[in-house]
């Protein structure tokens, strides 16, 4: 005969539960000392029970899929492939190529990497006919999946103009493609944009919605999965929501097009709070950013190498940041279980909460012209500052703590003949359409003048 151990404990309700933790905190008022406000203007209480739950959130994760993504920038081809192979021989089960010229070599590129039933997503900072249309050849050679990033609004975020066309403006291009293509998935949304440059996750959900939606109106042909790079933070519950709230409404906007599309969403973690100076604590963030992005449902992970803000690939750094990936899925059996938020009343609300925000907004979006007028007006920008701005001044005033840089800094750390890359936001002066987005690290100023310091 069994019994079941909770018959022998009687319930305890959520009232029940909040005259406890008001009388413990002797006085205290409960709602301004146990209760907390996001930046996204979520209340955030200390427990979270059955009897005040509403509802779940209507989405579907496979943790159990996620792959391993390797970086990899393409400039010697030599050297690229030997790193593809060396990092697939390692662990690596999916490939990302960043390539800069469209002269490139793609074929020599490929040619002898093992790339059956293999996931490759190539970010391309152009736009070419003839080059996409040879690595759609390839992938059916090679009975690979490619993922074309070709995100043009994303780069005239980014950059302020348009990519360069011989005759076709981005849209018309993406539309010839996606007709003369058979096995591309073309279109990504640049999510990490939005994170990088200080955006709240209401707005990032938001904004690239609004993004994919530009797409969506303008390329009726779309049929394959469009991939959304995301930037994962460190707010470890909060980002976990983020990609389930972002999932479960681009299924919503994507089934008045097409209920067949679908998103693949490909994570990075932030850059935003990682620091040069005791830059061994990026791998603590940057290993809960990846368990946010994995229990959160991402389809691949590309780590970020702990020294990449001034470091060149590396190596050393490129093993490390996979084989944290390795650990959380062959030593922690993060790959084991799907949805493995489903049943957590705090990630259920939160994912609600998030994606009716977020709903909001995009409807706002929407009412107001679109995203890509209010990109051109100057809307975007401006909001997306604002709220990078508000984070500024907590963590200016270490109300938002990064160890090592704003609090408990080790003064000792010297960093200034070790930089090998400008870990600071680059100024480009040229003509644009419209003032870029920019991506700006938290610790940027009081870096700089640290590094200023030890020149004295």
């Amino acid at each position: 005969m069994s019994t079941t151990l909770f018959d022998d404990f009687n319930p305890v309700s959520s009232k029940q539960w909040k005259q406890k933790i008001q009388f413990e905190l002797d006085g205290a008022d409960y709602n301004e000392t146990v209760i907390w406000n996001s930046p996204e203007d979520i209340q955030v209480k200390p427990f979270y029970h059955r009897d005040e739950f509403s509802k779940a959130a209507s989405v579907e994760t496979k943790a159990a899929d996620f792959k391993i993504c390797q970086n990899i920038f393409v400039y010697d081809i030599d050297k690229s492939v030997q790193r593809a192979l060396n990092t697939i021989e390692r662990g690596a089960e999916s490939l990302r190529f960043t390539i800069e010229n469209e002269k490139t070599d793609v074929e020599k590129l490929l040619k002898n990497l093992p790339l059956e039933n293999r996931v490759v997503y190539f970010y391309l900072t152009f736009i070419s006919i003839d080059f996409v249309k040879l690595l759609d050849s390839i992938s059916i050679q090679k009975n690979a999946t490619f993922y074309c990033n070709l995100d043009p609004i994303g780069y005239f975020a980014r950059e302020g103009n348009w990519f360069t066309t011989s005759d076709k403006n981005n849209f018309e291009t993406l539309e010839i493609l996606s007709k003369s293509t058979k096995n591309l998935s073309l279109v990504s949304i640049d999510l990490g944009l939005y994170q990088n440059a200080g955006a709240n996750i209401t707005q990032q959900i938001a904004y690239s919605l609004a993004h994919a939606n530009e797409y969506l109106n303008r390329l009726p042909n779309i049929s394959k999965q469009i991939v959304f790079q995301v930037s994962v933070g460190t707010n470890y519950f909060f980002e976990i929501a983020k990609l389930r709230a972002l999932r479960m409404l681009f299924k919503l906007i994507a089934a008045e097009y097409n209920p067949d599309l679908e998103c693949h969403l490909l994570a990075t973690p932030t850059k935003r709070n990682k620091t040069i100076y005791d830059y061994n604590v990026n791998m603590l963030r940057t290993t809960t950013e990846c368990m946010s992005a994995i229990l959160g449902g991402a389809d691949a992970v590309a780590n970020l190498p702990y020294d990449s803000l001034y470091h060149k690939d590396n190596e050393f750094g490129d093993r490390i940041a996979r084989n944290q990936l390795l650990v959380l899925k062959h030593e922690s059996y993060f790959d084991k279980v799907n949805n493995p938020a489903d049943g957590s009343y705090y990630i259920e609300s939160l994912t609600v909460q998030l994606a009716e925000k977020s709903l909001a907004l995009f409807k706002d979006i929407e009412a107001n012209g679109g995203f890509l007028k209010l990109l051109n007006d100057g809307t975007i920008k401006k909001k997306i500052q604002e709220s990078a701005n508000k984070e500024q001044e907590l963590f200016d005033s270490k109300k938002e703590v990064l160890l090592g840089t704003n609090k408990y800094p080790n003064k000792e750390d010297k960093m200034k003949h070790d930089l090998e890359l400008f870990p600071f936001v680059k100024i480009k002066p040229r003509k644009t359409l419209i003032t870029p987005i920019i991506e700006k690290r938290l610790a940027e100023k009081l870096e700089q003048e640290r590094l200023e310091s030890e020149e004295k």
